[in-house]
């Protein structure tokens, strides 16, 4: 009997342990809020609810859409147009470039990556190369808009950013990197084939309607046409009455893990060490500009962009720095992780390979994105 007891404690205590150990943002983002909470008190001030609106907002939207199949539609059905495996990881690439524009470039590679992967294992072509720009594509395509990804949603929330002024400040670092791609995917090895997928339905057209015109007012909310409180109450009615089983499906972690870091974030940017180190070394547009590169690359670029918006009014490096600091290590971005843990589990022996490789690409289009667009700013006096 007290053995049964032990095992049901044991399990009890085994889930949110694995949990801790499954998602290992959430974990380092929660053990530093509540370490941080012993320094100084925490504030509700500290937590940006319009961008965990927001961002509830789009998951909802765009979970929507990938339970009713409508990329997997668009995809398949320009893929079975190729004869040729170039034209292939072209139309992949570009895939992620332009739809996380849209769906965040998480979502992009949660769906257009497992079709390379499907592809690769029909046709008995490698996809390494195309799945390692496939990322690359989707943190770059994903900065030319508000909603593109977490880090985007909160500079244009936090420094009540004018939807003009966003897209003239990420458009040369956008065609700097579709330029890059285009020369790297004509390098790219190519053979004939013939991709025969099966075609995939739309789950629903009246829904999938329906859930385009709630993206639609979401995304007037995230530019301010739309009070975003409106936004939610819409887009929660339309989950309740069109499918409730998405308020599960939801990655709650993310907003906590936003939540988290905007305690942390809040707590010690209030300490005088911080503010006194902040104050010293962010004093001109450059020093933000590669401090936010610099700090991606390793915590990441959300974190880096909700710590360093506590110490520098000057958005436009900030927004350009952490975009560009997507590139690099694997942890630089997120979405970076979620491709390379879908291509390990269908080439589990490639993992090393994958990294080196991933690491050379990504270093190489960070070094070459960040001098241009340094150069730029130059040119154009904004540092």
């Amino acid at each position: 009997m007290k053995e049964t007891v032990l095992i049901q404690q044991k399990n009890k205590f085994a889930i949110p342990f694995g949990l801790l150990k499954k998602d290992l943002v959430f974990t380092i983002s929660l053990v530093l809020a509540a370490l941080s909470c012993l320094i100084q008190p925490p504030k509700l001030q500290y937590i940006n609810f319009h961008v965990l609106i927001s961002l509830f907002n789009l998951m909802l939207a765009i979970k929507a859409f990938e339970e009713l199949k409508v990329l997997d539609k668009l995809a398949i059905s320009l893929l079975n147009k190729c004869k040729h495996s170039k034209s292939v990881s072209a139309i992949l690439i570009l895939l992620c470039f332009f739809s996380s524009m849209i769906v965040t470039n998480d979502v992009a590679l949660l769906t257009f990556v497992p079709l390379a992967l499907v592809i690769s294992q029909k046709t008995n072509i490698p996809m390494m190369e195309t799945v390692i720009l496939q990322t690359i594509a989707a943190n770059i395509g994903s900065s030319l808009t508000p909603m593109g990804n977490p880090q985007n949603l909160f500079i244009y929330s936090y420094f009540g950013i004018h939807p003009m002024s966003f897209f003239t400040t990420v458009i040369f670092m956008a065609v700097l990197g579709i330029s890059s791609l285009y020369f790297h995917i004509r390098r790219l090895k190519g053979s004939k084939l013939r991709v025969d997928l099966n075609p995939v339905m739309i789950g629903d057209g009246k829904k999938a309607t329906i859930w385009v015109m709630a993206l639609i007012i979401i995304i007037a909310s995230i530019f301010g046409i739309l009070n975003d409180q409106i936004a939610f109450i819409i887009t929660f009615m339309f989950s309740l009455l069109l499918n409730k089983k998405l308020l599960l499906k939801i990655d709650y972690l993310l907003l906590i893990t936003f939540i988290c870091f905007f305690i942390f974030i809040g707590n010690i940017s209030h300490t005088e060490v911080v503010q006194t180190f902040a104050g010293k070394s962010l004093n001109d547009a450059g020093s933000v500009f590669f401090s936010s590169i610099f700090f991606s690359q390793l915590i990441s670029n959300v974190p880096a962009s909700i710590l360093l918006s506590h110490f520098t009014t000057d958005w436009k490096p900030l927004l350009l720095g952490v975009n560009i600091g997507g590139l690099g290590t694997i942890i630089a971005s997120l979405a970076s992780v979620i491709s390379y843990k879908l291509y390990i589990q269908s080439n589990p022996s490639e993992g090393k390979k994958y990294l080196t490789k991933f690491t050379f690409y990504n270093f190489s289009y960070l070094f070459i994105l960040a001098l241009l667009q340094y150069a730029i700013l130059k040119f154009l006096k904004m540092i």
